[in-house]
């Protein structure tokens, strides 16, 4: 279905052959010389193009599962937390304001009306939550193919307003156990091996979660050969729009950074839906959250960061753009030895 185009193979040849000849050691600074390689590659230029326009989009969305008691926090805290992502007072706001990026929220699927919020924002809503995965499918037929869609207009939306580097944000209570679940059945991992602490439970929460894990990947069944119906049953409209938008943005050949661990099992099911999308695809941080790691080893990415952070709303990605950008600079910036007198 979709035509994903291949990063610049030249381009990351001759970014790699000016970097051995910089003013430096051979391969001295490390991870910072395949990032610049690798966003060579992506803009099919040396040196790769500045990372001006960075853009976080949040997708929102309650997921049914939290009647099971298996987060910290209530759900009425996803509506209130899009109110504070539009007064720019979120911590990935906070953030993305310290390397210039700009934040979106949009509602694919809050359990609120949310009164009086701006009508962008609830453009692309498509249900008022998911249903609860261990006892009933997450969404009814269709609805994974409608927020899919959602999500690579959104993508589109972003590209031709001039972005440079994307990422995929989330704000949903409930959303690590619905992660876990769709890595689990993705990858045939136990429940045991992908549950984590999400919200911050403590064991014994965290024992609830891995129980509700197995009894939706038993309700489920055999339904994970088509990433739809497994959209469907295991997942969540965000987590498709989420899919969408990273599927897009690798058709259009802009690069994305990913954040923690819903975006990983997003990454996963768009990697079905598109095989080669990947290619587009960094990682921006490791997760706490074990089904984000094995999602990554999956993918073939390795984190740029690692800081113990499991706020999700793109926060960690947000942190890694100064990495890229200092990967860019030593392509552009420094000088060569054969300039040297």
């Amino acid at each position: 279905m979709f035509t994903i185009p291949t990063p610049d193979k030249d381009a990351h040849a001759a970014a790699r052959t000016r970097l051995d000849g910089l003013v430096k050691p051979l391969g001295s600074l490390g991870r910072l010389e395949d990032l610049a390689a690798w966003l060579s590659a992506a803009h099919g230029c040396v040196p790769p193009r500045e990372l001006a326009d960075v853009r976080v989009v949040v997708f929102a969305g309650d997921h049914g599962v939290t009647r099971s008691a298996v987060s910290a926090y209530p759900r009425e805290i996803t509506a209130a937390m899009v109110r504070v992502f539009l007064a720019g007072k979120s911590g990935v706001s906070v953030l993305a304001g310290l390397v210039g990026a700009k934040v979106r929220v949009v509602d694919i699927a809050v359990d609120d009306d949310l009164d009086g919020v701006p009508a962008e924002v609830l453009a692309h809503k498509i249900r008022r939550s998911s249903g609860s995965i261990d006892v009933e499918d997450a969404l009814e037929p269709g609805e994974a193919e409608r927020a899919f869609e959602a999500g690579r207009t959104i993508a589109d939306a972003e590209i031709d307003s001039g972005a440079d580097l994307l990422i995929p944000g989330d704000m949903g209570i409930g959303n690590t156990t619905m992660c876990a679940a769709l890595v689990a059945a993705l990858l045939g991992s136990p429940a045991e091996d992908v549950v984590g602490t999400g919200t911050g439970v403590d064991e014994e929460g965290r024992a609830l979660k891995v129980a509700v894990v197995e009894a939706a990947l038993a309700r489920a069944g055999s339904r994970s050969g088509s990433p739809f119906e497994l959209l469907t049953a295991l997942g969540s409209a965000c987590v498709a729009a989420t899919a969408g938008f990273l599927v897009q943005a690798a058709v259009r050949g802009v690069p994305v950074l990913l954040d923690g661990v819903f975006s990983g099992a997003a990454a996963l099911v768009a990697r079905e839906i598109a095989p080669g999308a990947e290619k587009w695809w960094l990682a921006g941080h490791r997760s706490t959250e074990p089904s984000q790691a094995l999602a990554l080893k999956a993918l073939g990415l390795e984190p740029i960061l690692d800081f113990g952070l499991r706020l999700g709303e793109g926060s960690g990605a947000v942190q890694a753009v100064p990495t890229l950008r200092a990967a860019r600079a030593i392509l552009a910036d420094m000088g060569l030895l054969a300039d040297l007198a």
